[in-house]
């Protein structure tokens, strides 16, 4: 596993360069696949489309512009969350399906698998795009814990994101890693606001 060099640079508003770059991928495929989703309810509201679609934004607000990445961001969820899901419309959506499946089978978690088992595999030996889409997963899933009422989630949520996320975010891009932390700060001050913790040590 080589040595990656970890982003620092601040993303800048998208250059044409990027933007004729963007225009020449071919993201509709990857899309439809998604909408497979549309049923699937999240904890938060809204459902597990948009969550591909939201992760996807997350990447090009950072400046990945990479196709392979925002590709794999539109179908990340797909093996893990439709049970049986047939990885052939992956591998056959488009030249690059090989490689896309590849990136989503790095960050599918697999049946029976423990969380923190599949989030140290992903520290110990994923690929740095699978490092980052994890990011970008993550900050996703933080926004939307927002509004998610349940105290003991948000407090699981957040020593998980701590224990795992940060190593694997520090990594890769540490303007993610900011906003990483920055999001679970905001969630355990709502917690703190609460008299979560005071009730906990009654």
């Amino acid at each position: 596993m080589g040595t990656y060099v970890m982003a620092t640079e601040k993303p800048l508003q998208m250059d044409t360069e990027h933007m004729l770059q963007l225009k020449s991928m071919s993201l509709a495929p990857y899309m439809q696949l998604s909408t497979a989703l549309i049923g699937k309810a999240r904890f938060a509201g809204g459902n597990m489309f948009r969550h591909q679609m939201d992760t996807m934004g997350i990447l090009i607000d950072y400046g990945y512009i990479d196709s392979v990445l925002l590709k794999a961001a539109c179908v990340h969820d797909v093996v893990e969350d439709i049970p049986g899901y047939d990885i052939e419309l992956i591998r056959n959506a488009d030249e690059e399906g090989e490689e896309v499946l590849k990136l989503v089978l790095e960050v599918t978690k697999q049946k029976g698998q423990l969380k923190p088992d599949y989030l140290r595999n992903i520290i110990k030996n994923g690929s740095q795009k699978a490092k980052i889409l994890k990011c970008a997963d993550r900050i996703s899933n933080m926004i939307s814990l927002g509004f998610v009422t349940s105290a003991e989630f948000i407090e699981r949520y957040c020593d998980e994101t701590e224990c795992f996320i940060f190593p694997i975010a520090l990594e890769v891009d540490f303007n993610m890693y900011q906003e990483i932390i920055s999001l679970v700060e905001s969630r355990r001050q709502y917690l703190e606001n609460s008299g979560y913790y005071d009730r906990k040590e009654d």
